[in-house]
């Protein structure tokens, strides 16, 4: 019997670990475990997302809330280590890119027990990510590296990763867009909104490079002060933006724009109902980067680098920076033309999570 604890932490790992949770019920040989960190610990940030993509409640919940990054790492790795010492696992896997991605694989690597990384090879090579540094370790640290892209398998083999710990498999993260696009469809998240297909744009913004800094979040909202006067654009905002944009006296600028719809953060469904619909979408999320690129939006990605190069390369996105005039300038392209057109990655095909976990039952695995 092989027992697995399945780390998700927060928002983005969700939508992953979904379909791997899912696969692995179905083999006799796995007795799977569902651990969260608690790093996304409110209703919009995290229990939506459980109840939407009908991921089981958590059997191990850890409620180390937010913090610094040093803190909250080592909140995570003081709970976990308590949780491996009593459960005794086979494998951790952890997902993506989180402070609880890392946290977990230091603790699991350093009592011996191998850790599957499932988002595995991805670069943005830029330091200053916090994400980055999370992607450096755990690779390094890990025993199944699961990548998404020749790019990732690529970055791995530089670092001197050995290739039999690299699997090319595809994205989990379209096992999830793709079991749930009838669901998607069917939301009716436009009519509540008022909107009408291809009649709005979609905006998510986060980033500490993004939200943290005046000059840029004043300088981003003055590229939609014009971007809106052509489109509505829809903002959901997360709750960080709008501490920040109150913070910078910036909040009644983005109140006062007529078609810029401020409305609270949205659940997995309703996101990707107004993400499959719109003329296009501005993030900076690694996650939208991927979704629009499969169903055949537009994209324009607020930031100076890609960790997911294979959206620009095969896909819909376009990286424009947080540079005013060059995102007026790539929404009024796509306004006029259409946009950026591309075709979906080879193995995002809604089959990576079976992949993984044939991969990981083929396997032997000595006792904790």
């Amino acid at each position: 019997m092989l027992k697995v604890i399945n780390v998700v932490g927060a928002r983005p790992n969700f939508m992953k670990i979904a379909p791997l949770m899912e696969q692995m019920k179905k083999h006799s040989q796995i007795t799977p475990l569902l651990l969260h960190t608690g790093q996304h610990y409110d209703d919009m940030m995290s229990d939506v997302f459980f109840e939407e993509l009908r991921i089981p409640k958590p059997d191990l919940y850890l409620g180390v809330g937010s913090a610094s990054h040093a803190e909250q790492t080592a909140k995570i790795m003081m709970e976990f280590e308590r949780v491996v010492h009593k459960e005794r696992p086979n494998l951790v896997v952890v997902v993506g890119d989180v402070n609880s991605t890392m946290a977990c694989s230091l603790v699991a690597v350093k009592l011996l027990i191998p850790v599957a990384h499932v988002e595995a090879g991805l670069r943005s090579f830029d330091r200053t990510m916090p994400e980055e540094i999370n992607r450096l370790v755990t690779d390094s640290l890990s025993d199944y590296l699961f990548t998404t892209c020749e790019e990732a398998n690529e970055n791995l083999r530089r670092e001197g990763i050995p290739e039999e710990k690299i699997f090319f498999v595809g994205n989990v993260m379209i096992d999830t867009l793709m079991k749930n696009i009838d669901r998607i469809k069917s939301r009716g998240a436009l009519e509540k909104l008022g909107l009408e297909a291809q009649g709005f744009a979609l905006l998510t913004l986060h980033r500490p490079s993004n939200v943290d800094v005046k000059e840029t979040l004043q300088g981003i909202l003055e590229a939609l002060a014009e971007l809106q006067t052509k489109i509505k654009i829809v903002f959901p905002i997360h709750p960080r933006t709008t501490k920040q944009l109150k913070k910078f006296k910036l909040w009644e600028m983005a109140e006062g724009m007529k078609n810029l719809i401020l409305i609270d953060p949205l659940g997995y469904l309703d996101c990707l109902a107004l993400a499959s619909q719109s003329r296009f979408v501005m993030t900076d999320s690694g996650g939208l980067q991927e979704e629009t690129t499969v169903l055949g939006v537009p994209c324009l990605t607020l930031r100076e680098n890609t960790e997911r190069p294979v959206t620009v390369r095969e896909g819909t996105n376009v990286v424009v920076g947080m540079d005013k005039e060059r995102i007026i300038q790539e929404g009024g392209k796509i306004l006029t033309s259409g946009g950026k057109r591309g075709q979906r990655p080879k193995l995002w095909d809604g089959k990576a999570a079976a992949r993984i976990v044939d991969i990981l039952t083929s396997r032997n695995y000595s006792g904790v």
